[in-house]
């Protein structure tokens, strides 16, 4: 009986020589993706973030907002890893090094006040009207007074992409309103009756009311078919070739996954 216990002792002490010599397990370094750029794509980029994040608890994302204009700059001096546009010009040159990915379908939506009866715009109206050249609603059997426009800022994806579809790529009236994001023009035009805006269509509300165009309100069935005239694809970009966990990132938002997050703010484009 005693052999055994030494036996067992002897067991129990070489087990605890061994686990105390054991090489210690690295704890992986997490890596951080930052993203930035459109404020139109950034309630669906903090809904990927967060899932993405669970499902990889190693990559940090941080998504910041910005515009357009200022991810794809952040991206390209390489202050960012992703940048989140919401206008690409299809035409332009400028996309070598870049991988693009599309990831929604969204609209551009012309608001106005609740309190405005304008039934419709064709989008010969819509550029004379965004242009100053149309001085009072009294023109579309809209009430009376002078329309109060109001625009995103320079580099904001949504007003490049307005700008181009219906100005004819002519900047809007310099008498216009410069607001800063999405919700700055909501909540002017809200609440203030002789208004007028463009937002994405994720970001109308009841507090103001979206106006048809050429008799047409933009929907999921509108957008994905592209009937509605002020369609536009948001995409996440990438510098050539990117690193796996950005790869990775991209992939997850056009995945099934990411796909059902995209649906609860815009069209999915699979």
């Amino acid at each position: 009986m005693r052999r055994l216990y030494l036996q067992a002792f002897a067991l129990l002490f070489l087990l605890f020589v061994a686990a105390c010599s054991a090489e210690p397990v690295a704890t992986p370094t997490p890596t951080r993706v930052r993203i930035a750029g459109s404020t139109s794509l950034a309630p669906a980029l903090h809904e990927l973030a967060a899932a993405f994040q669970t499902r990889n608890p190693n990559v940090l994302l941080e998504v910041a907002g910005g515009g357009t204009s200022v991810g794809l700059a952040e991206l390209r001096a390489g202050r960012v890893d992703i940048a989140a546009l919401s206008w690409w010009d299809e035409t332009a040159t400028g996309r070598e090094g870049l991988r693009l990915a599309p990831v929604a379908r969204d609209a551009v939506a012309v608001v106005v006040h609740p309190s405005n009866p304008i039934s419709n715009v064709t989008t010969l109206q819509l550029r004379a009207l965004f242009g100053g050249e149309i001085l009072d609603w009294a023109a579309f059997g809209a009430g009376t007074g002078e329309p109060a426009i109001v625009s995103r800022e320079d580099g904001s994806g949504t007003r490049a992409a307005f700008e181009a579809r219906i100005m004819g790529g002519q900047r809007v009236t310099l008498n216009a309103l410069v607001m800063p994001t999405t919700q700055a023009i909501i909540e002017y035009v809200g609440t203030h009756a002789l208004s007028a805006g463009y937002v994405s269509l994720d970001a109308a509300n009841d507090v103001v009311r979206v106006v048809p165009l050429e008799g047409l309100l933009p929907s999921t069935e509108s957008i994905q078919s592209g009937a509605y005239y002020l369609t536009r694809v948001l995409y996440l970009a990438a510098q050539e070739p990117p690193a796996p966990e950005e790869q990775a990132f991209l992939d997850f938002a056009q995945g099934a996954v990411g796909q059902e997050i995209i649906g609860r703010h815009y069209a999915q484009v699979r």
